[in-house]
C-alpha cells in the first residue's frame, strides 16, 4: 500500500529544480513552433500543389480534346473522298459489288476508321469491311436518311443496345446528277475510352443535350453528369483514387462524390457543342504535402528526442519517468489493438445487420404495395356494392333491363379494378405505359359517374365551370380518372362536418390544362406532409393515407404536377396541371 506514494513525491523535486522551469518553457516553445511550422507548410504546399494538379488536369483535358478533334476531323474527310471514287460509283451503277468490299478493306487500314459500308439507294449494305454486315437494311437509320437529304457529309451518334454509342460519318454518292448510294464511315472513339481507363482520372464526354456519350465508367453512358455521379459504383475510378485520400485541401472542392472532394475540370470541344469533363482527386497533392510534412515532423521528433535525452541525463528521476511513460505507451498500444479487434467484430456484425435491413425493406415494400391495392380498390368495391343492391331491387321489381344496365356498370368497375392492379404492379417498371389523347372533360364525367353512389348519399352541391372547347392532354385516361376520383372523394370527406357542403370544379386551358377541385371544408393543417405516404387525417378504417401520394406520382409520370393549398375563403384547393396536347406535343410524342 506504500508503493503509490513515492511517485507523486518524486515529481515535486523536478518541478522545483533549477532546470525544470527552463525545460518546460523550451518544450512548450518547441511544440508551438512545430505546430505553427507544420500548419503553415501544409497550407502553402497544399495551395501550390493543388494549383499544379489543376494545371496538369487542364493540360490533360486539352490533350484529350485535341485527340478527339483530330480523330473526328481525320475521318470527316473520308466520306467526301470515297463519294467520288469512280470504282465504287461504277459498282453502284452496274450493281456489281464483287470487288467493292475488298476495295473498302484496302482503304480502312490506311484511314484508321472502325469500319466502312457502302449502301445502295435503297439502304441495303452492298459492300462492307465487315462482311457479316452485308445485306443489312439501313433504310430507316438516321445516318442514311440524313445523308440523302443533305448535300454535305453528316455526322450521327446513335446509342446501341449494349450501352455504348456508334459514331458515323455518311455522305450520299451521285452519278449524272442522281443519287446512287451512300458511303458510311464508322469512327472508332471507343479507343479513347480504353486509353482513359488506364489513368486515375475519371473522364466523360457529353453532347449538346448534356447526355454522356463517352466515359471511363460504362454505366455513365446515356445519363446526365448529375445522374452519373449519383450512380457511381463503389469500385469506380474516382472511388479507387480517393479511397486513401485525406481531405486536407485548403481550397474548396469543385465537386463531391459521396462526401469526398474531387477536382472537376470542364472544357468545350469545338465540335457540335460537345463538352469534355475530367474528375481529378487530391491524392497526389496529399502525397506530396505529406512527404514534406513527414520530413518536418521527423526533424521535430529528432530535436525533441535530443532535448529529452539531454534532460534525462540530469537526474535518474527523469529516466524513471521516461521508463514509466514507455510502459504506459505499450499498455496504450495493447489497448488500441484490442479496440481494433473489437471494431473488426463490430464491422462484421454491421454487415449482417445491413443484410437483415435489406430484407426488412423488401417486406416493407410489399406491405406498402398491399396497402395501396386496398386503398385504390376500396372505391370500386363500394360502388359495386351499391350497384348490386340496386340491381337486386330492380330484379325483385321485375325490371330486368334496368338491372342489366347496373350489371354493365359492375362489369366496367371490375375492368377498372383490373386496370388498377396492373397499374400498381407496373410502378416498378415505369416508362412502359402507352399514352393516348385524353379529353379532360370526359375524364371528369367518368370520375363523377364513378362517384355517383356517394354523391347520391350526400347532399353536396357540385358546381362545374368547363370551357366550350375540349381540353386534350396526352396520358392514360384510367390514371387521370383515378386521380380525379381521389380528389373528389377527399373533397366529400372534407365537407362531412359542414352544414352546406359545396364542391367547385374548374377546368381551364392555357399553357397547361389545369383542373381545380375546391371545397368549403376546414382546410389543410399540414401542407408539407400532405403528399407523403400513409399521412392521413381520417379516422382509423376510413383511409390509409396513400391516395394523394399515389395521385401525385401518377401526375408526375404524366409530365404534370399536383399541388394543394388553403383557399382564401376557407376550404382546400387541389390543382392538377398537365401539358396541353397541341401540335408541338404531338410532334414530340
Amino acid at each position: 500500500m506504500s508503493d503509490p506514494t513515492p511517485a507523486p513525491q518524486t515529481r515535486r523535486p523536478r518541478r522545483s529544480g533549477p532546470f525544470s522551469g527552463r525545460a518546460q518553457t523550451a518544450l512548450v516553445a518547441l511544440l508551438l513552433t512545430a505546430v505553427a511550422t507544420i500548419w503553415v507548410t501544409n497550407w502553402m504546399l497544399t495551395e501550390r500543389f493543388t494549383e499544379t494538379t489543376r494545371n496538369r488536369a487542364e493540360l490533360r483535358l486539352a490533350l484529350y480534346s485535341g485527340n478527339l478533334i483530330s480523330e473526328l476531323r481525320r475521318n470527316a474527310i473520308v466520306p467526301q473522298l470515297l463519294a467520288r471514287d469512280a470504282a465504287l460509283i461504277a459498282a453502284l451503277n452496274a450493281q456489281d459489288y464483287s470487288q467493292s468490299s475488298q476495295r473498302l478493306i484496302s482503304f480502312v487500314d490506311e484511314i484508321g476508321a472502325a469500319s466502312l459500308m457502302l449502301l445502295d439507294k435503297d439502304g441495303r449494305t452492298v459492300a462492307a469491311t465487315d462482311r457479316n454486315r452485308l445485306g443489312e437494311n439501313h433504310r430507316e437509320t438516321p445516318y442514311f436518311v440524313d445523308a440523302l437529304r443533305a448535300n454535305t457529309t453528316v455526322f450521327t451518334a446513335i446509342a446501341r443496345e449494349t450501352g455504348n454509342y456508334s459514331f458515323t460519318y455518311a455522305r450520299r454518292m451521285e452519278s449524272t446528277g442522281e443519287t446512287v448510294g451512300v458511303i458510311v464511315v464508322e469512327v472508332d472513339l471507343a479507343k479513347f475510352e480504353r486509353a482513359w481507363a488506364g489513368i486515375s482520372d475519371a473522364v466523360m464526354v457529353t453532347d449538346s443535350a448534356g447526355t454522356i456519350i463517352l466515359a471511363t465508367e460504362p454505366r455513365w453512358r446515356g445519363l446526365t453528369p448529375q445522374e452519373a455521379l449519383e450512380r457511381q459504383p463503389a469500385d469506380g475510378a474516382i472511388e479507387r483514387a480517393i479511397r486513401a485520400t485525406a481531405d486536407w485541401t485548403a481550397q474548396e472542392a469543385d465537386a463531391y462524390l459521396r462526401g469526398e472532394a474531387v477536382m472537376r475540370i470542364d472544357g468545350r470541344i469545338p465540335f457540335r457543342g460537345w463538352t469534355l469533363t475530367t474528375f481529378t482527386t487530391y491524392a497526389s497533392v496529399r502525397e506530396r504535402v505529406n512527404a514534406v510534412l513527414a520530413l518536418e515532423i521527423m526533424g521535430f521528433a529528432i530535436l525533441t528526442a535530443l532535448v529529452f535525452y539531454a534532460l534525462s541525463r540530469k537526474t535518474a528521476l527523469r529516466m524513471a519517468l521516461f521508463q514509466r511513460e514507455s510502459t504506459e505507451l505499450r499498455a496504450l498500444n495493447a489497448r488500441l489493438q484490442r479496440e481494433i479487434a473489437e471494431r473488426e467484430r463490430v464491422q462484421k456484425n454491421l454487415t449482417v445487420a445491413e443484410q437483415s435491413l435489406e430484407q426488412s425493406s423488401k417486406l416493407a415494400a410489399l406491405g406498402e404495395m398491399s396497402a395501396a391495392v386496398s386503398h385504390e380498390l376500396n372505391q370500386p368495391l363500394a360502388a359495386m356494392k351499391t350497384y348490386l343492391a340496386g340491381a337486386r331491387l330492380l330484379v325483385n321489381r321485375n325490371r330486368p333491363d334496368e338491372a342489366l344496365s347496373a350489371f354493365h356498370r359492375i362489369d366496367d368497375l371490375i375492368e377498372r379494378m383490373g386496370a388498377i392492379t396492373r397499374q400498381l404492379k407496373s410502378y416498378a417498371r415505369k416508362g412502359q405505359a402507352v399514352f393516348t389523347p385524353v379529353d379532360m372533360a370526359g375524364a371528369l364525367a367518368s370520375a363523377l359517374s364513378m362517384m355517383e353512389p356517394q354523391l347520391k348519399s350526400r347532399r353536396v352541391r357540385i358546381s362545374k365551370i368547363l370551357p366550350d372547347q375540349p381540353v386534350m392532354v396526352m396520358g392514360d385516361s384510367m390514371r387521370i380518372e383515378q386521380v380525379l376520383v381521389n380528389l373528389l372523394r377527399n373533397a366529400l370527406d372534407a365537407t362531412k362536418s359542414v352544414d352546406d357542403p359545396e364542391v367547385e370544379i374548374i377546368l381551364a386551358a392555357g399553357e397547361t390544362a389545369t383542373l381545380s377541385v375546391r371545397d368549403n371544408g376546414h382546410g389543410i393543417a399540414d401542407l408539407e406532409s400532405l403528399f407523403e405516404p400513409f399521412y392521413t387525417t381520417k379516422q382509423p378504417g376510413d383511409g390509409v393515407g396513400l391516395g394523394l401520394a399515389i395521385s401525385s406520382g401518377i401526375v408526375s409520370e404524366l409530365g404534370g404536377r399536383l399541388t394543394a393549398r388553403n383557399g382564401e375563403d376557407g376550404g382546400a384547393v387541389f390543382e392538377m396541371q398537365l401539358p396541353v396536347l397541341n401540335e408541338k406535343t404531338e410532334a414530340a410524342e
